[in-house]
């Protein structure tokens, strides 16, 4: 399977397609709540918003992981060698611990300072994995 994906000239450029759709997606709504969070759109009731942003976050983080995962099992030994890629895996982990907190203080209740902290975290982290991820091709 993997092979297939090597040997055809369409599929490896799909999954990037792939993989940037689902970033796009993952961080995009994480901006839009984020944005929530710090008081804009004030009309749009929390909870509603976060349903609808997280659920499509969550989709789109879904599309980036499955199509990550089969680009690295293409070439799985360069890209374990490959320093930007294992920063971008460490900042992926980063990413899932400030997720977790965020939610396990039930954050979108309290949209207090720390739920502001956490979501310019968020972003901030995600923005290093987009980077890490363009870097990959580089080093």
């Amino acid at each position: 399977m993997f092979t297939g994906i090597q040997l055809s000239s369409w599929a490896y450029p799909a999954l990037e397609v792939a993989h940037i759709v689902g970033i796009a997606l993952l961080v995009g709504n994480l901006v839009l709540l984020e944005l929530r969070v710090f008081g804009r759109g004030r009309g749009l009731p929390v909870q509603e918003l976060a349903r609808l942003s997280l659920t499509l976050a969550g989709i789109g983080f879904g599309l980036a992981a499955l199509s990550g995962s089969l680009m690295f099992a293409t070439q799985p030994s360069e890209l374990l060698a490959n320093r930007a890629f294992t920063v971008k895996m460490l900042l992926l982990f980063v990413a899932g611990s400030n997720a977790a907190m965020f939610h396990a203080r039930q954050s979108l209740e309290k949209l207090d300072r720390t739920a502001r902290v956490h979501m310019v975290i968020a972003t901030l982290v995600w923005l290093a994995v987009i980077t890490c991820g363009r870097w990959i091709a580089y080093l």
